[in-house]
């Protein structure tokens, strides 16, 4: 038995959200893949749970594109059981995503400590291994920083005095870390710059998160009006 009315309405806002819905799910997906590889050039993959929170995003996003398409059915259809089981997982997806924006915002402050620790075991490993080295080089090219409080970490690093990674030059040319002048390097620590754009990130998309939550919540209570006319037509019969 087909909606009447004012269900009518309330089944075409539902599409409306359902289409936003598959839209959110596939940004979902691009800001982990995005992430990722974000992630996989600021800090080693698996030594920090901060590594498993694209895996999610991702995760999410794909689930919600499932639940989406699995209420444009219910909708089209005006099946009760498909109904249900929208409403019910995108409950699910709505708990997820406040849960992550929540626990993003708790931990904001340790996105430094995590990225700090990691960096510096980075450095270590710069002399010995090339593919650290290329991962290094570029943040502090693309972030104008060196080293991980300041220049004069490097020291210790590749112990010699007045020796910087080339990466570190204001205009990078081979050669031109070593017997460096100040003033043609760049001096401030990657730490606080990169850590603090990763902080800011983790917000942005915590607060997303809350967004979408928000606008979950309305697709809930478009389905639990449609599912409660399903029933009422059901009844009827």
């Amino acid at each position: 038995m087909a909606v009447e009315g004012g269900m009518k309405c309330v089944k075409f806002l539902l599409y409306v959200l359902l289409l936003a819905f598959c839209a959110f799910a596939v940004g979902l997906i691009a800001v982990g893949i995005g992430a990722q590889l974000v992630l996989n050039q600021t800090i080693t993959p698996g030594t920090t749970p901060g590594s498993l929170l694209p895996v999610v995003i991702i995760a999410v996003g794909a689930f919600l594109f499932l639940v989406a398409f699995v209420g444009c059915c219910g909708a089209c259809k005006e099946n009760y059981c498909l109904m249900i089981t929208f409403a019910i997982f995108l409950s699910l997806i709505m708990l997820v995503e406040v849960a992550a924006a929540i626990a993003g915002y708790v931990f904001r402050d340790k996105v430094i400590p995590e990225f700090n620790k990691d960096f510096r075991q980075q450095m270590q490993n710069y002399p010995q291994n090339n593919h650290t080295a290329s991962i290094l080089d570029s943040m502090q090219e693309d972030f104008k920083c060196c080293g991980a409080a300041n220049y004069t970490d490097w020291e210790k690093i590749l112990m010699v005095a007045k020796r910087v990674p080339d990466s570190c030059c204001v205009n990078v040319t081979q050669g031109c870390g070593i017997n460096f002048n100040v003033k043609d390097i760049h001096t401030e620590g990657c730490v606080e710059k990169i850590g603090g754009w990763l902080r800011d990130k983790l917000l942005v998309v915590a607060a997303a998160a809350l967004g979408i939550a928000f606008v979950e919540v309305l697709g809930i209570v478009f389905a639990c009006c449609l599912v409660k006319s399903i029933r009422s037509g059901y009844e009827v019969m």
